[in-house]
């Protein structure tokens, strides 16, 4: 299937420091270099999310190293948005400032809505269950989208 993964992904969220970096560590561990993956924030004021990390660990997807940034930061850079060849948003307000973003660019944006772990529990048992189906829900579209990993 590596015939319908485009050369280029970008994932992009609010902040960059959950869901679209799940989404990129993913990717990258289940299709490697055959596709340039990035992701992005509409704001760049949180760090990685600790339970974010937890939860890509427990399936061999490091995101310690990751650092967050925004698509300001992205495009200063030298990620263009118009040099990726898709696009896909994983929040309303990312899917807005892309389809702004983007109206003179020939590419391809997709909105996969992903819910939002932060806030939706209490205890740290209860955080980890909600990030793992956030976490799920990332690995379930990417899985349909693109096809069964060719890396392990």
């Amino acid at each position: 299937m590596a015939d319908s993964i485009p050369t280029s992904v970008l994932f992009c969220c609010d902040h960059n420091a959950i869901r679209s970096p799940m989404a990129e560590g993913m990717m990258k561990k289940f299709y490697g270099h055959t596709a340039y993956v990035q992701s992005a924030g509409v704001k760049n004021d949180l760090e990685i999310d600790g339970f974010a990390i937890a939860v890509c660990q427990e399936i061999g997807v490091p995101l310690t190293n990751h650092r967050t940034r925004s698509f300001d930061e992205m495009q200063d850079w030298g990620d263009d948005l118009g040099g990726f060849d898709l696009i896909v948003a994983l929040s309303p307000a990312s899917q807005r400032l892309v389809l702004d973003m983007t109206r003179v660019f020939h590419l391809d944006i997709e909105y996969w809505p992903i819910m939002d772990p932060t806030g939706l529990a209490d205890s740290r048992e209860e955080k980890l269950k909600v990030y793992r189906a956030t976490r799920d829900q990332i690995r379930d579209r990417i899985l349909a989208r693109f096809g069964p990993p060719i890396q392990s």
